[in-house]
């Protein structure tokens, strides 16, 4: 009871936050009657839904033994695994698809989700309600109004995938709404909708970057075309994708195939014109913690002084890197993954034991070798995305059509190491059928995406699973996902598709019922 209360009522203190991501400094609580008066306190607890709730479940590493909450989802294809799954049960249960049995033991996993997440809600649902009463210019009231608007419904969209149905709550928490029950997995995708649109249409056009590292119009439109993406409303999608395409976005080409890739530029460098969003890091305020370690396996610790422990935590067995044809830049060492590495200090090597690729995307230089702290931004959305969702949703909308082959291409052809031209690669894309390109594009995510947690989601959105072929490299086919078995042999059932509410939860509060076939 006193959890609840706790987790409710905040946004009624002032909260740890910066501005502009560097601007850190925390504050003291001041009552309610003191609270919100202020433009400066309404700018810091919306500066503080930056880093809290969803983003930190999607980007954060903070331990050494399991990566984001977000990579969990993963180990459900059995395509992706945590070489440390006998601590870290909730990989394993997920992997070999038997969470429905281990309720008790998972329950910390969906605690963290569903109690960040709704703390955060809390926070952007005061500031939507007080912002209007504070005197400040329209201007700043409605930007700060958009930008809550949009954490709101990205932790929504967040909480929706991962459990269905959940309560919407619309308004600041008091002890009159501690026992909300679960509202349907439709209106709260309805709210999410409004929250967005709105938040499209009053907040700047500009880069994530060039926006001072806060959310532009660009970005929310994003996060709205991912929305309709996955419901299948891929005409809405499609609208919201466009935006985002002919925005200042720019795709990050290749300098040469090697180290100067595009896909060395996007684990190196920040604020490329690719990235739409992405949570910051710095050495001095906030790292990404242990994500350099998760490029290795636990033998790297007799290669670098920096860390104790190294850990797969998130890494792709072969079957999976069967995804990529023999020609796929993504798939040559030290691109997305890597095999061995000798570091340039001590000369001392790592090498990949058999079957365990390292993750190269992960790799942190200067953090692995020098300082020990890691300062690579997440990317959240790239413009490699809204190419691919537009593609796909022109061609499930329309069919292929040269629009939609022109943007599946440019990813395409960034990636290709045979020097084929976009132009070529366009032509043979325009001679498959509908259901061909689609599934061209579901292939693409899968070698794009395949170290950003993606892959479940599309396993949902087209409640179609890949198989990877074992022995022939590029070829994958698509099967009904429920009834399919996953890499790891497991069968799916309709109740893998949604984690169960903690047992914690629900003893909280009663008027919340758990998903079906969970314990």
């Amino acid at each position: 009871m006193k959890k609840i209360i706790l987790f409710l009522l905040v946004g009624v203190f002032t909260l740890t936050s910066c501005d502009e991501f560097l601007e850190e400094s925390p504050k003291s609580s001041i009552t309610d009657v003191d609270y919100y008066k202020t433009e400066s306190q309404a700018t810091e607890n919306v500066n503080y839904l930056y880093r809290n709730g969803a983003t930190i479940r999607i980007a954060h590493a903070s331990s050494a033994y399991i990566g984001s909450k977000s990579s969990i989802l993963g180990m459900l294809t059995g395509y992706f695994t945590n070489s440390y799954e006998g601590q870290e049960v909730v990989c394993r249960y997920s992997r070999l698809l038997t969470r429905q049995g281990h309720t008790n033991e998972i329950s910390g996993t969906s605690d963290d989700i569903w109690d960040n997440c709704y703390r955060t809600i809390n926070v952007a649902n005061n500031a939507i309600a007080s912002i209007p009463g504070i005197e400040m210019s329209a201007s700043s009231a409605s930007t700060l109004i958009a930008e809550a608007k949009f954490f709101r419904a990205f932790n929504y969209f967040y909480l929706v995938k991962t459990f269905g149905d959940v309560p919407l709550l619309l308004e600041p928490a008091t002890l009159d709404n501690l026992y909300p029950e679960r509202t349907a997995a439709s209106a709260v995708y309805e709210q999410i909708e409004k929250d967005l649109a709105d938040a499209v249409e009053d907040l700047p056009a500009a880069t994530f970057a060039s926006n001072g590292h806060r959310i532009s119009k660009y970005v929310a439109a994003m996060a709205l075309a991912d929305v309709y993406f996955y419901q299948g409303d891929y005409a809405n999608a499609k609208t919201y994708a466009k935006m985002v395409i002919d925005s200042p976005h720019s795709l990050t080409e290749n300098s040469d195939l090697a180290e100067n890739s595009a896909f060395n530029q996007l684990r190196t460098t920040d604020d490329l014109g690719e990235v739409i969003y992405s949570l910051e890091y710095d050495a001095s305020i906030a790292s990404s913690s242990w994500r350099p370690t998760y490029a290795f396996t636990s033998s790297a610790t007799a290669v670098f002084g920096t860390y104790s422990i190294f850990e797969r935590t998130y890494g792709p067995i072969d079957r999976f890197l069967n995804v990529y044809d023999e020609n796929d830049l993504r798939i040559q060492p030290n691109q997305f993954f890597h095999w061995e590495y000798t570091n340039p200090t001590n000369d001392k090597t790592w090498t990949a034991p058999e079957g365990q690729a390292g993750c190269w995307y992960y790799f942190d230089e200067d953090a692995l070798l020098n300082t020990g702290i890691g300062t690579k931004d997440w990317n959240f959305y790239r413009l490699a995305e809204a190419y691919l969702d537009y593609a796909e949703s022109v061609a499930q909308t329309e069919g292929v059509s040269d629009e939609a082959a022109t943007y599946l291409a440019k990813v395409q052809a960034r990636a290709n190491t045979e020097g084929k031209t976009e132009t070529e690669i366009k032509a043979e894309l325009l001679s498959l059928s509908s259901q061909e390109f689609i599934e061209a594009c579901w292939t693409e995510r899968l070698r794009e995406f395949a170290l950003e947690f993606k892959i479940w989601d599309d396993c949902v959105r087209t409640m179609k699973f890949p198989v990877i072929s074992e022995t022939e490299k590029g070829s994958v086919t698509y099967v009904d996902l429920i009834g399919a078995q996953n890499a790891a042999g497991a069968t799916f059932k309709e109740t893998d598709l949604v984690f169960p509410i903690s047992l914690s939860e629900l003893q909280r509060n009663p008027n919340l019922t758990q998903n079906e076939g969970y314990q």
